[in-house]
């Protein structure tokens, strides 16, 4: 069956010039901190998301095919519990995992539209054409945009279902994600469902070898970043000499990433006009990954307006599907 094209809409909401000027002003902001840091979001060129994709395979690494289990045993439920017919997706990317549960709802025939939400134009278009296709009689509309800015470009109407999965939630500290949570609630109204993908809190050992791999796939997805600010910004980072830490902060209860400087150096860049200093063992935070717990992420939700539903997890307890309703 062919898709009617008609029916795939993609809007952007993304200056061309808004990637450069944020990560011009991310990378001066963040090495005049103390610890240094840089977002986690400037891992993701073409390379990054390679890299990425890599990870999701290395035996270490069990989010990915744990959410996937997760959503698996929760789809059906979904399409009864939420009563919805528009699905909407922050972080789309390719929308793998999204088709288990776009699936159970035009199973249900209650699937009238698809909304996923991404920064990357090309990827929301590949996957917005591909989804045509496995949907025809479905309204997919695209839309381009940063879920820190853009959440009150996502188009009202329907009763809608907003899925927020991948863990992604737990690379913002607590005060940043309950001004993320708080955006996404006002994006919703009242009786509209979000569903919530959380890594949960397990065996440290484990958690740090899943950010740690022996192949090394995460120390170069890690490192890539300097190589994006190198290219970018005219930088000249001796990659080569920043090494991959992972480490579990049992306080905060997140995994951390640092990149550490093996020797002294001495860094330019050029298109900031800053130069910053590195003592052999000086680190750079790139990256915090929240894990939770159940109760944490009721208690986080009603915080922000929603009420829980329903939980989920795969067979080994190790990711949380949750669905939560707002309430006002």
């Amino acid at each position: 069956m062919t898709a009617d094209l008609r029916r795939v809409t993609v809007t952007s909401h993304v200056d061309p010039g808004d990637g450069r000027r944020a990560l011009r002003a991310d990378v001066s902001a963040g090495l005049a901190e103390r610890p240094r840091r840089l977002p986690p979001k400037w891992f993701y060129d073409e390379i990054g998301s390679e890299l990425f994709d890599q990870i999701t395979r290395v035996s270490e690494y069990y989010p990915t095919e744990a959410e996937r289990a997760a959503l698996a045993a929760a789809a059906a439920d979904l399409v009864v519990l939420s009563g919805a017919d528009t699905v909407v997706e922050l972080g789309s990317g390719s929308s793998d995992k999204t088709t288990t549960v776009l699936d159970a709802f035009a199973a249900a025939g209650r699937l009238q539209r698809y909304v996923p939400f991404d920064v990357s134009e090309s990827a929301l278009r590949a996957a917005a054409d591909v989804l045509a296709q496995r949907y025809p009689e479905v309204q997919v509309d695209g839309v381009v945009g940063d879920f820190d800015h853009d959440l009150g470009a996502i188009p009202d109407g329907g009763s809608r279902l907003l899925l927020f999965l991948g863990g992604t939630v737990g690379n913002y500290p607590p005060a940043p994600r309950r001004v993320l949570l708080d955006s996404i609630a006002a994006t919703l109204d009242p009786g509209d469902h979000l569903v919530l993908g959380t890594d949960l809190v397990k065996d440290p050992a484990r958690l740090v070898a899943a950010y740690d791999d022996a192949q090394g796939v995460t120390a170069a997805f890690n490192r890539n970043v300097l190589h994006v600010i190198n290219r970018e910004l005219d930088a000249d980072f001796d990659v080569d000499a920043f090494e991959h830490v992972a480490r579990w902060n049992p306080q905060a209860e997140w995994i951390e990433m640092w990149l550490r400087s093996t020797v002294a150096q001495r860094v330019t860049i050029r298109d900031l006009g800053e130069v910053h200093d590195f003592a052999a063992g000086d680190e750079i935070l790139t990256e915090v990954s929240a894990k939770f717990r159940p109760a944490g992420i009721a208690a986080e939700l009603a915080a922000s307006g929603f009420a829980l539903v329903s939980t989920w997890t795969d067979p080994a307890g190790d990711f949380a599907i949750t669905l939560s309703r707002r309430t006002s």
